[in-house]
């Protein structure tokens, strides 16, 4: 008994209250949700490639003047259609200019119009999906028909007939592709907080007195956010890829602005003379739709306790 009373002393001084408590918190502080996900994400190489892709692409694009000599005006119609070389990496389009300097520019608009597109379809759909799911009754019925009248069109016929009304632009291609983006946030949330307003800590909220307000900005909206983020990065891709197609069908970025998809319908007509000023532009969309893609799929597997190994 001696000797067990003397090691209880020993590791009592060894390990005092005040220091197991301090352990205790640093392993909550290990486990936190943030960190757990973040270790999911680095564990996916699949995520990581398309990280790593999607940042090549931002550095190529906030970089474009430091990385080419080339301005993404500059004509030289004697060096027109010119192969790939030490002094055009990417060969020359049919007016002399150069191909890898008109995708790194171009890097800066399909980003910019996936990212505030996605933005301003999260936010509208997000605010139409919580007021659907939460109020219910004719307030998610008349949501919901409006959501139902938006998909019944394709996306890509949607935006062009946005764009026809609102006029041939980059800033309108940028809405009509927000406007075709809406209805897929808004369902999403809707069936997230038609379970959410159920649960037994929103009853206890509302038995409580706590405001609607108050309850959906403090448990609805936090937790239906993994599911927001794993679209919103999805939606990245589908924003450029459509953008894109807008640009292709002269609804889009207007000349001399070097956006991809205009670029590729710039190109078709020398696809058999000239196939790199198609191929590159077009690997340029693949990759970064494919990054993104990569990086969604990682979120959804990090932030779903099901797919989690």
């Amino acid at each position: 008994m001696h000797k067990e009373e003397k090691q209880d002393t020993q590791q009592a001084v060894a390990n005092p209250p005040n220091k197991r408590h301090q352990m205790n918190s640093e392993e909550i502080e290990e486990t936190t949700p943030l960190k757990e996900t973040l270790q999911q994400l680095r564990k996916n190489r699949m995520a990581i490639t398309g990280f790593l892709i999607i940042v090549f692409f931002l550095i190529l694009g906030i970089f474009a003047p430091v990385l080419t000599p080339y301005g993404f005006e500059d004509q030289d119609p004697v060096n027109r259609l010119l192969t790939p070389s030490a002094e055009h990496w990417l060969g020359t389009d049919n007016l002399g200019r150069d191909i890898f300097t008109r995708i790194a520019y171009g890097a800066r608009i399909s980003l910019y119009v996936g990212f505030f597109a996605v933005i301003g379809a999260l936010i509208f759909g997000t605010l139409l999906g919580i007021f659907a799911g939460y109020f219910g009754r004719w307030i998610d019925m008349l949501i919901s028909r409006i959501f139902d009248i938006l998909l019944a069109f394709p996306s890509i016929l949607l935006a062009i007939a946005v764009v026809a009304i609102l006029g041939s632009s980059l800033e309108n291609a940028l809405i009509a592709i927000a406007i075709i983006n809406i209805p897929i946030f808004g369902r999403l949330v809707r069936s997230k907080v038609i379970s959410l307003r159920e649960e037994e800590y929103v009853l206890a909220a509302k038995a409580q007195g706590m405001k609607n307000g108050r309850i959906i900005w403090y448990h609805i909206l936090p937790n239906s956010l993994a599911p927001i983020i794993v679209q919103a990065t999805l939606g990245f891709g589908t924003a450029i890829l459509e953008a894109a197609a807008l640009g292709f069908l002269g609804l889009g970025a207007q000349p001399p602005t070097p956006e991809w998809g205009k670029m590729l319908a710039d190109s078709r007509d020398f696809l058999q003379l000239a196939p790199w000023t198609l191929i590159f532009p077009g690997v340029s969309i693949m990759l970064v739709v494919l990054g993104f893609n990569l990086i969604g799929d990682g979120l959804r597997d990090a932030l779903d306790p099901k797919m989690k190994s």
